[in-house]
């Protein structure tokens, strides 16, 4: 009977404990680490401590130097975005700068050897030193536009911007000239789900960042022939210049010239413009360019979030309005 008893209570205590264990995580396991069996999608964590200091390669002197990762932030907010723009602007450029230089050191392993980033926009991001940023404005607003800048940096510290729970490549720019631009339509390839085609409305009162660009028949001819030798062109002929299609987000895709079709990305850098986003007009004796926006046109624009934020948008919102389907974390 005793024995009848004791199998009796192993059997309900069993029953009841085995379900308990199997629900028990590894105190190692969090839930930014888990994978969520619905989406599929693995979610990684960021330890801020990994990136708390980086290797910056200044492009001038080809000398590295170890900085911490918010020092270096506060040298790519003030030189990419202007001190006077709103303070929620400011916040936005620096999660997005930040986001930029964590993608970058994930997925750019020995392009500058022993650096992880370097200091040149061409490449990576502009950056200029306290000392040099301080030169290069007034006297008067040195101060205030430095705390502007750290405090944009030190109030968003660790926030990164992630799609799939991924650092996204966030690409920004100057100014969209109203609509911003696909990878694709820049870059080719495949792009990412994230840099969609968005408007933005008010960038039409940066009109410095308009443009416009006069060059001679003779160096117009000139600049293409370095480019293809057999290129001819009569400019008597009515279409001797012919857009003939725009991209999602307004641009010239695709251009005749004389007996050559180009996209309005090579125009633009043939002809040095500032953007694909132009129109021209043939005179005697000339061609002029005028051009729309500033830069490439792909992710956040810079005057965009500075309309936004006059408007009331947070650095949240601003980013939530360029990058499509994405977090903000906090590493």
């Amino acid at each position: 009977m005793r024995k009848a008893i004791i199998y009796f209570i192993g059997i309900v205590l069993i029953i009841f404990l085995i379900p308990i264990i199997c629900t028990i995580r590894p105190k190692s396991e969090t839930v930014d680490s888990m994978v969520n069996n619905t989406n599929n999608i693995t979610i990684s964590t960021y330890d801020y401590k990994d990136y708390e200091t980086i290797s910056l390669l200044h492009k001038e002197t080809n000398k590295i130097e170890k900085i911490p990762l918010d020092e270096y932030l506060y040298g790519v907010v003030s030189a990419e975005m202007p001190a006077s723009f709103e303070e929620e602007a400011l916040k936005a450029q620096a999660v997005v700068a930040r986001t930029y230089t964590i993608y970058k050191i994930k997925n750019s392993k020995n392009k500058h050897g022993d650096a992880q980033i370097c200091d040149d926009s061409t490449c990576c991001q502009a950056w200029i030193s306290k000392e040099d940023r301080m030169a290069k404005w007034k006297e008067e607003e040195r101060e205030s536009n430095w705390n502007k800048i750290v405090n944009a940096v030190n109030s968003t510290q660790g926030k990164i911007i992630t799609y799939q729970g991924e650092p996204i490549d966030a690409f920004f720019h100057s100014n969209s000239g109203g609509k911003t631009e696909i990878p694709v339509n820049v870059w080719g390839g495949t792009g990412f789900p994230y840099l969609q085609v968005v408007e933005t409305s008010g960038e039409e009162n940066y009109s410095q960042y308009n443009s416009e660009v006069t060059i001679s028949k003779d160096d117009f001819v000139s600049k293409m022939k370095e480019k293809y030798d057999d290129f001819e062109i009569d400019f008597s002929q009515k279409d001797c210049i012919k857009i003939e299609s725009y991209t999602e987000g307004g641009r010239v895709k695709e251009i005749k010239i004389g007996n050559k079709t180009l996209s309005g990305v090579e125009v633009r850098t043939i002809f040095e413009l500032k953007s694909a986003n132009f129109e021209f007009k043939i005179s005697d004796g000339e061609i002029k360019f005028t051009v729309k926006g500033y830069g490439h046109g792909i992710g956040m624009s810079q005057t965009g979030a500075d309309s936004l934020a006059k408007n009331g948008s947070t650095y949240e919102d601003i980013i939530h309005h360029f990058y499509i389907g994405v977090e903000i974390k906090d590493m």
